[in-house]
C-alpha cells in the first residue's frame, strides 16, 4: 500500500504543483479556509511539522506567518516540489508517516497533516511518535476525508471496519487511481482521543466564492460533507 500511494502522488505531483492551487475549488475554497482558521495569523517563533505537505501550499502558508517549518512527504516527486515552491526557507524531508520520525522530543509547537492520515491503515504509531515530538501544549490540526461520505463509494461496505479504498481521480483529463482507508467516526475519534484531547471537531462549509463558481457542487457539499477537521491537543 505504501508503495501505491508513492507511486500515485509521484504521478499527481506535477498536477498539485501547477493546478491544484487554482483549479480545485474543494482546496481553495473548502477545507484550506476551514484548516487556517484554526491556527493564529501569526506564528513568528512557533516551529510547525506539515506532516503530508504534497506541493507545499500549506508550507508557504506557514512561512509567509512567520513560522519555522519543517515539510515532509511520502513522495519524492511531491517534496521536489516544495523544494521548487520554497527553496531554502523550509527544512523538506522524504519520509512516512508510518514509521519512527527522525525528530527529538518536545520538537514542534504544531503539527498540521491535511488530508494525509487516511492514506494510513493503522494510526497508532503515527499519533505516538506526533505525541511525542510535539512541545507541551502542543497543536495538532489534521483533516481526513469524512466518514459519511466515504461510505458510499464501496460496493457491500462495512461501516464499522477500516476500509481500503480505490478512488478514482480524473486530473486534467487523465484518471487517477488513488488508494486510501476509510474508517467509522468513532475509531477516528477515539483514536485521536487515545493520545490528545480534542479541542475541536469541524466539519467544514465550502465559501461563497465557491458558491458562486460552482452552485450545484455547493449545494452537495451543503447536504453531504466530504471532509472532516479535528483540532487537538497534547494531554
Amino acid at each position: 500500500m505504501k508503495e501505491r500511494v508513492k507511486e500515485t502522488f509521484n504521478q499527481l505531483a506535477k498536477v498539485y504543483e501547477h493546478s491544484v492551487d487554482t483549479v480545485s475549488l474543494y482546496n481553495s475554497e473548502y477545507e484550506r479556509p476551514a484548516m487556517l482558521e484554526q491556527l493564529p495569523q501569526y506564528l513568528y517563533d512557533k516551529s510547525i511539522l506539515d506532516a503530508g505537505c504534497a506541493a507545499g501550499w500549506y508550507t508557504l502558508q506557514f512561512i509567509n506567518r512567520g513560522a519555522n517549518v519543517v515539510a515532509t512527504d511520502i513522495s519524492p516527486e511531491m517534496v521536489n516540489a516544495t523544494k521548487r515552491r520554497v527553496g531554502e526557507k523550509a527544512e523538506i524531508q522524504c519520509l512516512d508517516l508510518a514509521a519512527e520520525l527522525p525528530f527529538e522530543d518536545n520538537t514542534f509547537d504544531i503539527i498540521v497533516s491535511s488530508l494525509t492520515l487516511h492514506y494510513l491503515k493503522k494510526w497508532d504509531n503515527t499519533f505516538s511518535e506526533f505525541q511525542r515530538i510535539l512541545k507541551p501544549k502542543g497543536i495538532l490540526l489534521f483533516s481526513v476525508h469524512h466518514p459519511f461520505t466515504d461510505i458510499k463509494l464501496p460496493h457491500n461496505a462495512n461501516y464499522f471496519s477500516t476500509e481500503l479504498i480505490i478512488d478514482k481521480w480524473n486530473k486534467e483529463g487523465k484518471l487517477y487511481e488513488v488508494p486510501f482507508y476509510r474508517r467509522p467516526l468513532s475509531e477516528i475519534i477515539n483514536q485521536t482521543q487515545k493520545y490528545f484531547s480534542i479541542e475541536k471537531v469541524t466539519e467544514p462549509q465550502p465559501t461563497l466564492k465557491f458558491k458562486d463558481q460552482s452552485p450545484e457542487r455547493y449545494n452537495i457539499l451543503m447536504k453531504d460533507p466530504q471532509f472532516l477537521i479535528i483540532k487537538a491537543l497534547l494531554k
